[in-house]
């Protein structure tokens, strides 16, 4: 196979490889009834002037799998985390003793759970797009290079095994929003 084409290949393959990354951090957001400290992922706080994510103000743990304690290192700090967290319209209800936030995460109701499978398959779906755009820019970018001396061919196999890479990454993001799925569902 061409050189060319086997370049094009393994950026498309990194580029691939970025988009599950990804799509799998975007479902660890979507909870799954248990607290996990990854659901304040996205929580910014202004932290003297500057938005700053919540993890760098403030230690985050999961004492059982219903409540999730935001410990901040200054005590000044738990007004804005409050309105952070209530801010980044996570669904949970702040808390604080003076010295921690403390956020209790609600069992899910079956209707909340469709949602989130909903939300979850939308997620993988914004993925997959993502990577059929790549496979188009890959064989795009390999047309090209009948200019530079390449044959029909080779052309040919090239975008045959874009089509291979392709499958394989787009099988990797079924199998994160079925275990994704799985993970919802259960009650």
């Amino acid at each position: 196979m061409n050189e060319f084409i086997k370049l094009e290949l393994e950026e498309a393959k990194d580029t691939m490889n970025k988009s599950v990354s990804h799509t799998d951090s975007e479902l660890m957001k979507i909870r799954a009834g248990k607290a996990s400290p990854s659901m304040l992922d996205g929580v910014v706080v202004e932290y003297y002037g500057a938005p700053t994510p919540l993890s760098q103000v403030a230690n985050i743990n999961t004492p059982d799998a219903r409540t999730i304690v935001v410990q901040p290192w200054e005590k000044s700090m738990i007004g804005p985390i409050e309105k952070g967290i209530l801010n980044s319209n996570c669904g949970l209800n702040p808390q604080n003793d003076g010295s921690v936030v403390r956020l209790n995460v609600p069992p899910l109701t079956e209707e909340r759970r469709k949602n989130l499978v909903k939300q979850a398959k939308e997620e993988a779906e914004n993925g997959k797009i993502s990577i059929r755009n790549i496979r188009k820019n890959t064989n795009e970018s390999i047309k090209k290079l009948k200019s530079e001396g390449v044959s029909e061919d080779e052309i040919k196999t090239g975008e045959a095994e874009v089509q291979k890479i392709t499958d394989a990454f787009i099988a990797k993001i079924d199998q994160l929003i079925e275990a994704k799925e799985k993970d919802i569902m259960t009650v």
